[in-house]
C-alpha cells in the first residue's frame, strides 16, 4: 500500500506524525512525505522519502485584510484580540491556503498514485486531493485541527471543490469522512467539534535513543523541578517575519517570543523553593546574575524530562499538551496564539492544570505555585495518563487503516 503523509507547520506537526509513519514503513508500506523544507530532516533521519513541495509555509501569509474584514462580518461580537487568528484561520484554510497547497501537493499525489493520504490537520487540500483521485484520507493529531469550525470551512472548501469540478458537499464532516486519527482518549479529547476518532498510544518517545543531559541528571531531588519551555512555533514564526518582504507581513500581530521568554525566566528567578529548567528553543536570553536554582538551556529531549517534572510551563501547543498526558505531569499553560488558548481553557476545564491569566512574572510564578500544590491536579493528571496507556498501540493503526482502503 502506498501511503502519502502530507505535514505543514513547526516540527511539532513532523515529530506527531513520525511514529505513524514508521509503523507503516516497518511493516513493509510505501510511505512518501509532501511538507516543507524545514521539516525534511524530521522523517529523513528514519529512511523516510520526503519531498519539501511545499516551500517554505507560513500560515499567516494566507491572512489578508479582505479576509479579517470578512472574518469581522461573520463574528461582529468577538473582540479579544486573541481571538482575531480563530475567526479568520477556517477562512484561509479553506481558501487561500487550500488553493496554494493544493497546487503543490496535487503534482506529488497524481505522480505517487497513493492508496491512502494521512494529512497534516491543517492541510485541508488533501481532502480535494483524495475526491480528485478517489482515495480516502484521515487528518493526524493537530491543534489547529482540533479547533476549526468544520462548518466555517465548509462554504471556502465547497468553491475550491467548484474550480475543480468536483461536487459540493452538504455535510461539514465530510472533511473527516473516514474520521479522524488521536493520540489522546475520548474523555480527554481537545478537539472542540470534532466526534470521536481512530485513538492510538502517544509514543513514549520520538527521537531515536534520547538521554537526559549528565546537569538536569544532577539537579537536587529535595525539591520540586519545573520546566518552562516556549515551543517551536512562535520562534519559527518570528524567523519567518523577519525574512518575509515587507508585502508578504500579515496583519496580525503575534507576541515577540523574546518578551515571552524573558518573562518565564523572570517567573522562574521567583520560584526559589524548586529547580527551574528553561528551554529558549534557541532564542537569546539574558543569563546574566540568574539565581542557581534557575538553569537555563537551547533545547531538551521534553518527553523524556516531562517524565520526572513535578509541573510543566508551557505554551500550550497540543504536541505538549499529549506529551504532558502521556507522563502524568501537570500543565501551568501559558498561551500565545492560535489554539494554545482553546487548549489552557481544556487543560483548565479537564482539571490538568491551570491557565496563566496574570502574564507577569509574578503572575506566572503564582499560577506555577498554584498547579503544584493542588492535590486535584495531581490526581487528575495521574487518572489521564492511565487513560492513554489504555489505548492500543500505534501500530494497530496500520492493520485498522489498511481495511479502509
Amino acid at each position: 500500500m502506498r501511503v502519502l503523509f502530507t505535514t505543514l507547520g513547526s516540527p511539532s506537526h513532523g515529530r506527531a506524525q513520525l511514529p505513524l509513519a514508521r509503523a507503516f514503513a516497518a511493516a513493509g508500506h510505501d510511505v512518501h512525505v509532501a511538507t516543507t523544507p524545514p521539516l525534511v530532516p524530521v522523517f529523513e533521519q528514519d529512511g523516510i522519502r520526503v519531498t519539501a513541495c511545499v516551500g517554505e509555509f507560513s500560515p499567516r501569509a494566507f491572512i489578508t485584510p479582505e479576509l479579517l474584514e470578512q472574518a469581522s462580518r461573520l463574528h461582529p461580537d468577538s473582540e479579544a484580540p486573541q481571538d482575531t487568528l480563530g475567526r479568520v484561520m477556517p477562512l484561509a484554510m479553506s481558501g487561500p491556503m487550500a488553493r496554494n497547497l493544493l497546487e503543490r501537493i496535487l503534482p506529488v499525489a497524481r505522480e505517487f498514485r497513493p492508496d491512502l493520504i494521512l494529512r497534516d490537520g491543517m492541510d485541508l487540500s488533501s481532502c480535494l486531493i483524495a475526491e480528485l483521485l478517489g482515495v480516502p484520507q484521515l487528518p493526524t493529531p493537530s491543534g489547529a485541527g482540533n479547533v476549526v469550525d468544520p462548518a466555517e470551512i465548509l462554504p471556502g472548501l465547497n468553491a475550491v471543490r467548484r474550480e475543480r469540478g468536483l461536487p459540493a458537499q452538504d455535510d461539514p464532516l465530510s472533511i473527516i469522512p473516514h474520521g479522524r486519527i488521536d493520540y489522546v482518549p475520548a474523555a480527554f479529547s481537545f478537539a472542540r467539534y470534532l466526534p470521536p476518532s481512530w485513538s492510538y498510544r502517544q509514543a513514549a518517545a520520538v527521537d531515536h535513543w534520547p538521554v537526559l543531559p549528565q546537569w538536569i541528571v544532577r539537579l537536587p531531588t529535595d525539591r520540586p523541578l519545573v520546566f518552562a519551555a516556549l515551543g517551536t512555533a512562535l520562534p519559527m514564526i518570528r524567523q519567518q517575519a523577519a525574512a518575509a518582504d515587507e508585502r508578504e507581513q500579515s496583519p496580525i500581530s503575534l507576541p515577540d517570543p523574546v518578551l515571552v521568554l524573558r518573562s518565564m525566566i523572570e517567573a522562574a528567578r521567583r520560584l526559589q523553593e524548586c529547580a527551574v529548567v528553561v528551554a529558549t528553543s534557541g532564542l537569546p536570553a539574558d543569563t546574566d546574575g540568574l539565581p542557581p536554582h534557575v538553569h537555563i538551556t537551547d533545547r531538551v529531549p521534553q518527553p523524556l524530562l516531562l517524565e520526572s517534572v513535578d509541573v510543566f510551563l508551557t505554551h500550550g501547543g497540543f504536541n505538549s499538551v499529549r506529551e504532558s498526558l502521556r507522563t502524568a505531569t501537570p500543565m501551568a499553560v501559558l498561551p500565545q496564539f492560535g489554539d494554545q488558548f482553546a487548549n489552557a481553557r481544556r487543560v483548565q476545564e479537564l482539571g490538568l492544570g491551570r491557565e496563566v491569566v496574570d502574564t507577569t512574572a509574578d503572575g506566572i510564578a503564582a499560577t506555577v505555585r498554584e498547579t503544584l500544590t493542588d492535590a486535584s491536579i495531581q490526581a487528575r493528571v495521574r487518572e489521564a495518563r492511565l487513560a492513554m496507556l489504555g489505548l492500543p498501540e500505534i501500530d494497530t493503526a496500520v492493520t485498522d487503516l489498511e481495511n479502509i482502503t
